[in-house]
């Protein structure tokens, strides 16, 4: 009697786990309306892994972009819908004074960031690029312990060791004398900054937000939808945008890595209104507490400097892809070179097509990743994409003095991005970013020598040398491609 209750126990819970895999796997199919390419994947995880594929869909797979995260009021709407529809009619009837010959010629790029990503132009911005952590952060604190109004801050990782500490008491000092500083972080990347440890931070008057924070303390159900972004605006007049992130291992004090080779910009003019937008708008989210937008917009900006600059901001909350779609036209419409620098490069078959239709085309195409991973499954994919493009006639160069963190491209010495979207799918689809796009020879031609000089601290990836790779490496690429859609 007791066997055939086991028995019919453990056949119960099997019929359950497999039913449930079953409804899992429908609602991906008809509901969820995901890719193919991600559908199938996660039907394989759930049915080769049964009880832990359930676990992971349910953290991982979410659609959230149904949900209407950020909401404008009417008002807000209307000033915003009615200045961006004056700025393409202008654009469109030739009326419209473009700053240089770059932005001019790339205005089907600027339509098509301000039709599809709601990303208006500004032309009066000075850019400062930092290709080193120590310099960046220098400069960031400098500018903080200036800071006279507010200091508005959103980092993916905070974390909490030398740097991030240095960084936190300088924030609380701030808000000692009465500078408003509000400070967001993600609440996965920076999960060890917590309220105790940011009580002086709270006792001084400083105001913490955690985007998608849990519910449950140790369970968030929002694993994969991480606010990735890097953002500080100070007194609404100075911006910073790029790659890095609060941490010791982001100034190179982190044995494993090394060297930390990365891309910020700072920015002055218009688009810094942009930046501290995008920042109201995920701190509504995260805070619950509302911000104007009109007192951010509202107030004039000095000219800075002729540098042309949209903001593009994407997420999971939207299927549009606004990043990824500005990237792609890029490549599309290059005529001699496109520079891509990426610690991951995953690309969804749009964008790989575009790369090798590019270098099939004459276009010289050339890509930069790490030497060393700090993903296995994502290196092994990133190495499998990389070989593809290789056999198209685009050229791979791997950095070999350090990380390579860089976020960044350049097409024909004229247009360029930097900001916090990797090149992969994770975030094209799944994480909220922010780049910034600039048309701006000057800017492009010093993007392109940082370019060269980094190919000088690496080696070229050949076609021969990717033949040669080893058995083992091929498997590993071959199991990291297959999840190549859920990495």
């Amino acid at each position: 009697m007791t066997y055939f209750i086991s028995f019919f126990t453990e056949r119960d819970w099997t019929a359950f786990i497999y039913s449930i895999n079953l409804i899992i796997a429908l609602a991906i199919i008809f509901l969820e309306r995901k890719n193919p390419a991600a559908s199938l994947a996660w039907i394989l995880v759930l049915f080769v892994l049964p009880i832990a594929g359930i676990f992971f869909y349910m953290i991982l797979a979410q659609n959230i972009s149904r949900q209407k995260i950020y909401k404008l009021t009417d008002s807000e709407k209307s000033v915003i819908t009615e200045e961006l529809k004056y700025q393409i009619e202008s654009i469109d009837n030739g009326k419209f004074e473009f700053v240089n010959e770059t932005a001019k010629k790339w205005k089907h790029m600027i339509k098509l960031n301000q039709v599809y990503g709601a990303s208006y132009l500004t032309q009066n911005n000075d850019i400062e690029i930092f290709d080193d952590g120590k310099k960046m952060f220098h400069k960031l604190m400098r500018d903080i312990n200036h800071a006279s109004k507010s200091i508005n801050v959103m980092y993916y990782i905070v974390k909490d060791d030398m740097v991030g500490r240095k960084f936190l008491e300088a924030l609380t000092q701030k808000a000692r004398e009465g500078v408003e500083v509000k400070l967001m972080m993600d609440a996965m990347g920076s999960r060890f900054i917590t309220n105790r440890k940011l009580r002086d931070f709270l006792a001084a008057g400083g105001k913490v937000a955690y985007f998608f924070k849990p519910k449950l303390k140790y369970i968030n159900l929002k694993l994969n939808y991480r606010n990735h972004r890097k953002i500080v605006v100070i007194d609404g007049k100075e911006g910073y945008i790029g790659g890095f992130n609060i941490a010791n291992e982001y100034l190179g004090f982190k044995r494993r890595f090394g060297y930390w080779r990365d891309t910020h910009i700072k920015i002055r003019g218009s688009a810094v209104q942009d930046l501290n937008a995008t920042f109201a708008m995920d701190w509504r989210v995260a805070s619950k507490e509302n911000i104007e937008l009109a007192e951010i917009y509202f107030n004039p900006m000095e000219d800075k400097g002729t540098s042309p600059i949209q903001v593009v901001s994407s997420g999971p909350n939207s299927v549009r892809e606004e990043i990824k779609r500005a990237m792609m036209r890029m490549i599309t419409y290059a005529e001699k070179t496109v520079y891509l620098q990426t610690p991951y490069f995953i690309p969804d078959p749009s964008m790989l097509e575009s790369l090798k239709m590019a270098a099939q085309s004459g276009v010289d195409v050339r890509i930069m990743i790490p030497c060393m991973p700090d993903h296995i499954f994502v290196y092994w994919a990133t190495y499998a994409y990389c070989g593809e493009l290789i056999r198209s006639g685009a050229r791979v160069y791997i950095y070999d003095c350090g990380f390579l963190h860089a976020k960044t491209m350049v097409v024909d010495g004229e247009v360029a991005t930097v900001g916090s979207a990797n090149f992969d799918r994770r975030s094209f689809r799944l994480n909220f970013e922010s780049n910034a796009f600039v048309y701006d020879e000057v800017f492009a031609k010093k993007m392109d020598a940082q370019f060269m000089k980094d190919i000088e601290q690496g080696h070229e990836l050949t076609l021969e040398d990717y033949n040669n790779r080893s058995v083992i490496i091929k498997f590993k690429e071959a199991i990291s491609r297959l999840l190549s859609d859920i990495l």
